[in-house]
């Protein structure tokens, strides 16, 4: 099968792990470990998030005395898909000995009237107390939002319309190449309606709903989406709180998740199973072989005549 393979932000700095190098290439090992018996199987894509890391080089551009202004996010995207990217396919090298593996720089097509720009949602960034986001959105104009317990920095998340890069994917795909593409969401870019020129913009786009899309243009057989959870969970965190194991995307949207977690990856595999036919799941990493095989996660159909 062709598989897109949806890394969580978690993957590579869990929610409290220090941003170091070594931490993230501890991780990154990990991931490729559970990665490393589907790509013998089958011809995987892999996207990650970044929303730890390019909150990070965010928190560096503003405090940094030489610039004359912080460097957009976009920009920062940008660096972060180099640096996972490269972390991952280093691994996956000494993992695939003999594999063709590649990471390309994405970039993700946005509409520049999308309401998102006036609506920031998306949480980039480390958790904060409250008097310390009071003092970040008081000096830096940044917007913060409720996270768990703590509050986190939020930006702008508009819908991806497309990937600029999907004929190359498909060139090196065909090629046999193992790709990792579109992190983060990838580069949020609107398009000139007369010559077609690309800009980059001030958002982040969501990683889930760019890996549903990358599917659908790369006719995927599977979307995979990888976290920190064995399955989806109706009313996660309360003393109701049960595995959906088998769902349909009507099932899904009809839970109600929170649109700042489990949400968006309950729309993706929604959305992709509808729109192609073809599977989906949500699991945790260490099962991605498991899970593909339908023996853990939340696997996700084509709703029936009925259902």
């Amino acid at each position: 099968m062709r598989i897109v393979v949806a890394l969580g932000g978690n993957a590579l700095l869990r929610r409290d792990d220090r941003p170091d190098a070594v931490v993230q290439q501890e991780n990154v090992d990990r991931v490729v470990t559970a990665l490393a018996a589907l790509a013998h199987d089958h011809e995987l894509v892999i996207t990650h998030g970044n929303g730890p890391q390019i909150g990070l080089l965010a928190m560096e551009s503003a405090a940094d005395p030489t610039l004359t202004v912080p460097y957009p996010l976009d920009m920062l995207g940008a660096e972060t898909q180099g640096m996972i990217g490269a972390l991952l396919a280093r691994a996956l090298h000494n993992a695939l000995p003999g594999r063709r593996i590649a990471t390309l720089v994405t970039h993700t097509l946005v509409r520049a009237d999308d309401p998102a720009f006036e609506r920031p949602t998306k949480f980039v960034g480390q958790v904060y107390g409250q008097d310390v986001a009071k003092a970040l959105a008081r000096h830096r104009g940044w917007r913060m939002g409720l996270d768990g317990k703590g509050w986190r920095r939020v930006v702008p998340s508009p819908f991806p319309q497309g990937i600029i890069e999907t004929e190359t994917l498909h060139e090196l795909l065909n090629g046999g190449t193992l790709v990792i593409c579109a992190g983060g969401g990838g580069i949020p870019v609107t398009a000139d309606r007369d010559s077609g020129a690309l800009t980059g913009v001030e958002a982040v786009v969501d990683k889930d709903l760019t890996a549903a899309l990358l599917a659908e243009e790369l006719k995927a057989d599977f979307l995979l989406i990888l976290t920190d959870v064995p399955c989806v969970y109706e009313g996660y965190g309360s003393p109701d709180q049960h595995p959906v194991l088998d769902a349909t995307p009507a099932r899904l949207r009809g839970a109600g998740f929170p649109e700042g977690s489990m949400g968006p990856k309950a729309e993706a595999v929604a959305r992709f199973v509808e729109r192609t036919g073809g599977l989906a799941a949500i699991g945790a990493l260490d099962a991605a072989y498991e899970i593909v095989h339908a023996r853990s996660g939340t696997l996700v159909r084509p709703d029936l005549d009925g259902e």
